[in-house]
């Protein structure tokens, strides 16, 4: 009896060629294998030939193991890993614009203070939030404005970053002393 495949949420980071197309291309090979993008942001990265994408898919881990593999093949993509499994980051932004008549606006900018929340737009009767944080964050911040009545919302995708390491630079700085020497004084002392 063959057991069904569980379907989870993966991160995937792409490091691509900034070129027409590339998301295109992308897009399509997740779409054929039956998935939906959740979320996708893009962005230069310091390099402007190059691009970053971050995606959230829904999907087994096998399928998603095949998806990986057939990303690393297309010509324009330069590295893909899949931050599922990996201690990370996670952000996303959101903009929502929430009535504020004036018995509700002292209540409007607790909340938005609580969740370190930026008024950005102000009417007469709404106010601009702008808020930044993982998804449970954000959430959280819709659920508790959604009473005063939400007149538009817009969420950017999410973005994650790999954590870096947790070796301290003092044990980092002890360890290259013992390969003899490191890097920087290696370097220096090559100059001099």
């Amino acid at each position: 009896m063959k057991e069904q495949a569980v379907e989870r949420r993966h991160i995937l980071t792409l490091l691509v060629e900034n070129r027409i197309g590339v998301l295109a291309r992308i897009a399509s090979l997740i779409a054929a294998k039956g998935y939906n993008i959740d979320s996708v942001s893009v962005g230069e990265t310091m390099d402007p030939s190059m691009s970053r994408i971050t995606l959230v898919v829904h999907g087994d881990d096998w399928i998603m193991e095949q998806v990986v593999k057939q990303l690393n093949r297309l010509i324009d993509v330069i590295k893909v890993v899949d931050l599922t499994e990996e201690d990370c980051i996670e952000r996303e932004m959101v903009l929502v614009r929430v009535n504020a008549e004036p018995p509700n606006r002292a209540e409007i900018l607790r909340i938005a203070d609580i969740f370190r929340a930026k008024v950005v737009d102000v009417t007469h009767r709404t106010y601009t939030l702008e808020a930044t944080g993982d998804e449970e964050k954000t959430q959280a911040l819709l659920e508790l404005l959604r009473p005063f009545g939400i007149q538009e919302l817009v969420r950017t995708g999410k973005i994650a970053i790999a954590r870096a390491s947790k070796v301290s630079p003092r044990k980092l700085k002890g360890a290259e002393e013992q390969e003899g020497g490191g890097v920087v004084e290696k370097a220096v002392g090559a100059a001099q």
